[in-house]
């Protein structure tokens, strides 16, 4: 795949979908930021494994709903590598709960982890991207934010908010020459699928059309795909990886 700039932040990949992005980028021959919130160890076992396959990659650590701390972490990479070229919103929490007994913190919380996060990273994003008017952002949000789901009210709000507020960032970006779009994934086999008990997966497979659950190299394909010049024409779009259980 193409890829006119040379580096990319991909934010909370120190394990799941986000490792497996940073390890696909940097495979693409992008220098990778490797970013954690609290797994240092892991954040660097992933650098070791870019590093061991020839790419590059540092490790960069800052909790993403700390304004301060995501701008001063762009700032880094701009004086280190003297441009950011590509950014993968891909941090998120969730703490599922049914509405009638959520709390007002529990709801804002995600909303902060997720959607405002996400705002922040665009922004600066925008800001750094703009002196060579260059750049492209993938954000990942969920089939959650397309289709709503029962105990995930500040789950959803938080993807479905970052689906629309992409498509304003590409709009306000577009004259500057850096894209903006989404990936929504659907049922991917990570850490937090695997625990799930062998008869609920069946049940969440019956209403996959291609009957399995993905895997995380194929969010991070697709996540390639929108960064690369290969999508050069693309922005404000929304990409499901979801093996068809949303058409």
């Amino acid at each position: 795949m193409k890829f006119r700039g040379k580096n990319v932040l991909v934010t909370g990949s120190s394990r799941g979908i986000g490792a497996e992005i940073a390890k696909s980028l940097a495979g693409f021959g992008l220098k990778v930021w490797v970013n954690y919130r609290s797994g240092e160890a892991e954040a660097k076992a992933v650098q070791a494994d870019i590093i061991a396959s020839g790419g590059e990659a540092e490790v960069i650590g800052f909790d993403v709903s700390d304004e301060k701390a995501f701008v001063d972490a762009i700032k880094t990479i701009v004086a280190t590598d003297g441009e950011i070229s590509y950014l993968v919103n891909n941090a998120g929490i969730t703490k599922d709960k049914l509405a009638i007994r959520m709390k007002s913190d529990d709801f804002m919380s995600v909303i902060e982890a997720n959607l405002k996060s996400t705002f922040i990273g665009c922004r600066e994003a925008v800001k750094a991207m703009s002196k060579k008017r260059f750049g492209s952002v993938v954000n990942i949000a969920s089939i959650v934010g397309e289709t709503g789901n029962a105990g995930q009210t500040n789950y959803a709000a938080s993807k479905g908010g970052t689906i629309a507020m992409t498509k304003s960032f590409a709009m306000e970006a577009a004259p500057r020459g850096i894209r903006f779009n989404n990936i929504t994934p659907g049922f991917i086999a990570t850490e937090m699928t695997n625990v799930l008990k062998d008869e609920l997966k069946d049940a969440f497979t019956a209403r996959i059309p291609l009957a399995r659950f993905g895997e995380p190299k194929e969010v991070a394909e697709a996540v390639a795909f929108l960064l690369s010049d290969h999508s050069s024409y693309i922005t404000g779009e929304t990409l499901k990886v979801n093996g068809g259980m949303l058409m």
